[in-house]
């Protein structure tokens, strides 16, 4: 049974940090990512990482703000968020793409008050 289990979420003043992690488990994946979704707009990608290499993505948006890393033996992706603003204020899902099959966490809400 896949499992990504996110936490790191919460409440920051513009300018804060954040850490968001996400526990993956059930099977091996190729390729992880962060999505966001705020109240009223469509689910945007933020950043991605592939799980055998160093190769990393980011939304334009969050260039320079937020860092995307990983680490194997937990099975566990992070994102480090830094310098915060409101419009960063949505739910934050981790994704998992696998052969056949792409996989969601179940989200945690960040909240970037000015």
């Amino acid at each position: 049974q896949v499992q990504l289990i996110e936490s790191g979420g919460g409440l920051v003043q513009a300018g804060g940090s954040l850490r968001l992690s996400c526990a993956a488990s059930g099977r091996t994946f190729s390729i992880m990512a962060w999505f966001r979704q705020a109240p009223g707009k469509e689910r945007e990608f933020v950043a991605a990482i592939r799980w055998t290499s160093t190769n990393t993505y980011l939304v334009d948006s969050v260039k320079g703000r937020f860092t995307i890393s990983r680490d194997n033996a937990k099975n566990t992706v992070y994102l480090q968020m830094n310098s915060l603003k409101p419009e960063d204020t949505a739910v934050y899902y981790c994704a998992a793409a696998a052969a056949g099959g792409r996989y969601w966490g179940q989200g945690t809400q960040v909240t970037v008050s000015s």
